[in-house]
């Protein structure tokens, strides 16, 4: 177990907290991000209308490519900042890894081609970028379920791994039909409000049945869950996630009667708190698994580079990651609003 004294006021101390940091938050904004285009991709294999399905796809155009930029820089920063728990981690997930790649680029294919490819192809490519977006989403899931274990192989930890895998593809999803109830108009409007509708009770099913079997699987995350006093502190975060749930269920039950009647009002609320879902996820994620990178391992600390080495990385940082979250900002401003058909 890890019971090194840090000291924080050192360069050696400070700096891979940071890049964890860093490398955390890199991560959460491509989840995030990419998560909503990658449900969009899931959702396309439910609309029949060729139409529908062009805006559904234009409503993610601008964004879907940059914003799978946050996943370069978080692995850029495993690879640079931690190499051992990069050769570690990378080398436990090789497989999966492949796979979620696979999908990935099975989907850039398919964003392009079927643009101009002939009706009978177009619904080929249509299924090629829905079948991307589902391996994509529950290899990212698998990935996480087996840093969670540890990157053990047993039957019982990939069983786990594959039900990580099924809620985020829900909880993506929802994220995407959330994001299709702001983009669009009339019946797809519609429609996205019936899709949250099944991705919400499939991903509340889904996280019931996870935070049982979580600590489980974990002795590191039991211990951490149900110690006094971190039991009372760990509280609010599940109390606040079913508040959020309600709150997203409330809105979906309202939204059809304002939209037939024209009144948008509160069509951003399923969107907003499913990324407040996300948020605390990601906290009890971060405090459950803090400071390992391996589980029982390797820490933050033992797993960094040189503090020499970080030092310089630190100043590039410095540099990029603002021009990253300017363009990020930038470009989610310019192309707000409803999506239209998408042309060439």
């Amino acid at each position: 177990m890890f019971d090194q004294a840090i000291d924080l006021t050192q360069p050696a101390g400070w700096l891979p907290a940071v890049f964890a940091l860093v490398m955390a938050l890199a991560l959460l904004a491509y989840v995030i991000l990419d998560g909503f285009d990658l449900g969009v991709g899931i959702l396309l294999c439910q609309n029949n209308s060729s139409e529908e399905k062009d805006r559904m796809i234009a409503s993610i155009g601008p964004f879907w490519d940059a914003n799978e930029t946050w996943l370069v820089l978080g692995v850029g920063i495993l690879l640079v900042a931690f190499p051992k728990a990069h050769g570690v981690i990378l080398g436990a997930l090789y497989l999966p890894v492949a796979l979620m790649l696979a999908g990935l680029t099975l989907r850039g294919v398919s964003f392009d081609f079927r643009v101009k490819g002939r009706l009978e192809k177009k619904l080929m490519w249509d299924r090629a970028f829905y079948l991307g977006s589902l391996i994509a989403s529950w290899a990212q899931g698998y990935m996480l379920g087996q840093w969670i274990t540890g990157f053990q192989e047993t039957w019982s930890d990939f069983v786990f791994s594959a039900l990580i895998g099924v809620c985020l593809t829900f909880a993506y999803r929802l994220l995407g039909a959330s994001w299709l109830i702001m983009k669009s108009e009339r019946e797809l409007q519609l429609k996205a409000v019936t899709w949250a509708r099944t991705s919400l009770w499939f991903m509340f099913a889904s996280i019931i049945a996870i935070s049982i079997l979580t600590p489980g699987v974990s002795p590191l995350i039991f211990k951490k869950w149900f110690s006094f006093p971190n039991i009372i502190m760990l509280l609010p975060i599940p109390a606040m996630t079913f508040a959020l749930l309600f709150s997203i269920a409330r809105s979906l039950k309202r939204l059809p009667t304002r939209l037939v009647m024209g009144n948008e009002y509160g069509i951003s609320v399923p969107f907003i708190n499913t990324v407040g879902v996300f948020l605390l996820s990601f906290y009890g994620l971060g405090y459950s698994l803090f400071p390992w990178l391996v589980i029982d391992h390797l820490t933050i600390w033992q797993a960094a580079s040189a503090p020499e080495a970080l030092m310089v990385i630190f100043y590039g940082v410095i540099v990029v990651l603002p021009c990253i979250i300017a363009y990020t900002v930038y470009s989610y401003r310019v192309f707000s609003g409803k999506s239209t058909s998408l042309h060439y």
